[in-house]
């Protein structure tokens, strides 16, 4: 029994986490290569490995013949019979060959083969397991600045946030913990390539189904979101159980839960709204903090004409268009907005009942969502 082997096979499996039928595999080829280099060919050699023990035996099989050719391929049947005397002309002998005999190089070829099988059998191991990390998200290491770039260590390997896929504005000190979207996991010559963000919507969405129970059992949905990375962030949700407020369920109590998301996101806003089937509905509730008088929607045409208070146009709209700009990404919808006096005088004025007549309350309203805003959520 090869005890040292065998050890040596136990401890890679676990640490590399390579299967031991691998390396077994990646011995028997160094053999056969090892014989190829010290006898010239390997055609007729055979290995023979105890996946047990580790126990291995390597022989070369020669046929019996009356006058040797090939001293490599045949025996004399005088020689074969020392052997064994029941071998007779046309038997094949096998002959063991001691790994021993084999020459220096010979031997470094075959320890060269079995290196680079294990090197190829660690990185795909690694490609595999981040593979199936892909669009997840992770927790890094910040490692260093490559140029404008960033190397962030994932444990096992190494991935790379790009200048463009950084929060502008963001920066990172060594050792520091940040969580990444894995973009993509490339295969290469020198192994893994992994690309993360930290700019993409899906990373917000991630992040609260790890922070929200309800969201990541599916009682919740995310169904829409549109994101400015750094700045603000709004997100539709609807709920599948009619007891369960899918926007109180993502704020959580005293705004824990989307408190902690905003932390991570070192500050950016997030809005919640409530998801709703009917455009118009899910336009006005697209453009809180800011109230809204009357939505118009083509579904076909997928536009909509919003009129808002006149005090609330500078809001609706936000600041650089900001809010309106989420909003048309949210919904899918290309959003007219204009004010009170601008509908009544372009005609678009259509003077529905509704719950906000009273200046007052509107101010009233208007003044608690703003403080909403300011906070990062809304409720």
């Amino acid at each position: 029994m090869n005890n040292e082997l065998l050890e040596a096979l136990n401890i890679l499996e676990q640490e590399k986490n390579i299967s031991k039928e691998t390396l077994l595999e990646a011995i028997e080829n160094s053999l056969l290569t090892a014989c190829k280099n010290h006898f010239g060919k390997a055609d007729n050699v055979k290995v023979v490995i105890d996946p047990d023990t580790c126990e291995y035996h390597c022989f070369q099989e020669k046929t019996v013949v009356e006058e040797v050719e090939d001293p490599i391929e045949q025996i004399s049947l005088p020689n074969a019979q020392m052997i064994n005397t029941k071998y007779e002309l046309g038997d094949v002998v096998q002959i063991e060959v001691k790994s021993k005999e084999f020459g220096r190089i010979a031997t470094q070829n075959a320890k060269n083969v079995i290196l680079q099988k294990i090197r190829e059998e660690e990185r795909k191991v690694i490609y595999d397991e981040y593979f199936e990390k892909e669009k997840e998200v992770v927790t890094g290491v910040v490692q260093r600045y490559v140029g404008r770039n960033v190397s962030i260590n994932l444990g096992k390997a190494d991935a790379l946030l790009t200048e463009g896929e950084q929060i502008k504005g963001e920066t990172f000190q060594p050792t520091e913990r940040i969580k990444v979207y894995i973009l993509e996991v490339k295969a290469t010559s020198k192994g893994a390539k992994i690309l993360v963000s930290r700019t993409h919507p899906e990373l917000v969405k991630r992040l609260f189904e790890s922070e929200v129970s309800e969201v990541r059992e599916g009682i919740v949905e995310i169904k829409a979101i549109s994101r400015e990375a750094g700045s603000r962030t709004k997100i539709a949700v609807w709920s599948n159980d009619p007891d369960v407020d899918p926007v109180g369920a993502c704020v959580g109590m005293n705004g824990a839960r989307v408190n902690a998301i905003v932390n991570e996101l070192r500050g950016e806003k997030i809005d919640i709204i409530t998801w709703d089937e009917n455009p118009a509905i899910l336009i006005q509730n697209a453009l809180s903090p800011a109230k809204v008088i009357s939505v118009i929607a083509d579904a076909d045409e997928k536009a909509a004409k919003v009129v808002v208070p006149d005090y609330q146009l500078s809001l609706a709209i936000g600041k650089e268009g900001q809010n309106a700009r989420l909003a048309a990404r949210l919904t899918g919808f290309k959003i007219d907005i204009k004010s009170e006096t601008q509908a009544r005088e372009s005609g678009d004025f259509i003077d529905y009942e509704n719950d906000y007549e009273d200046d007052d309350e509107y101010y009233d309203d208007y003044e608690s969502e703003y403080t909403d805003e300011e906070s990062g959520s809304e409720e």
